[in-house]
């Protein structure tokens, strides 16, 4: 279920779901600071989350799975197609990072933040995430297409999910480098730039604006 969601909007089945695999990934992640990635077992992320490694299985395919997936997806989608209508698809996908971004808890944003670093510098974990790049692009673009009642294979409509991909990745690499940035902002500030037809790119004296 969404992350953010109200408690009492979910059922009990669903809330011990999400609460297992918030568990499972911070668990993962104080293991992977305090040992290494490679060093972590799947069955040390069980036992420190107090459960058996089938049922590990249950949440995540996994350990890749764990640090590539979060709930963050289902509740952007639901954001971005309850978007008004008269909105362009990137206005649209801007309001609901927006929107989406204000139900994030602080914990819940640092794990995101921590698990995008580790899809960075960890080889199997970039190498997994090509993959899951492609799942994006698939999702982006069949949104973006019923929005606009085109079909998903639409050139344009292909492009623009690449460019928002592109866009993503360039921020992921950006808070490599600066770890006080906040990672939803600049993406908004990235998704802004495409908006605007990366005007500030005309000249070579013009300033970058993501070095703020």
């Amino acid at each position: 279920m969404p992350i953010g969601e109200e408690p009492e909007k979910l059922g009990l089945r669903e809330r011990k779901k999400r609460k297992t695999r918030l568990t499972l990934q911070q668990q993962a992640l104080r293991l992977f600071r305090e040992q290494g990635y490679h060093a972590t077992t799947i069955e040390q992320i069980a036992e420190a989350s107090e459960i058996s490694p089938s049922t590990f299985f249950r949440y995540f395919a996994n350990k890749e799975a764990l640090v590539l997936e979060d709930d963050y997806d289902p509740l952007l989608i639901r954001m971005f197609q309850e978007q008004p209508a008269n909105l362009s698809p990137i206005q649209a996908l801007r309001k609901a990072i927006s929107s989406s971004h204000a139900l994030i808890t602080e914990v819940e944003r640092e794990g995101i933040n921590e698990r995008t670093k580790l899809t960075l510098t960890v080889p199997e974990l970039r190498a997994a995430s090509l993959m899951h790049m492609n799942e994006m692009l698939t999702m982006i673009a069949g949104l973006v297409a019923d929005r606009l009642g085109r079909p998903r294979g639409d050139f344009e409509v292909l492009h623009f999910a690449g460019s928002v991909l592109g866009a993503t990745m360039a921020v992921q690499v950006y808070c490599m480098d600066h770890p006080k940035a906040d990672f939803f902002q600049k993406v908004d500030e990235a998704l802004a730039r495409l908006e605007g037809g990366l005007s500030s790119l005309a000249s070579p004296s013009s300033p970058n604006d993501l070095n703020g």
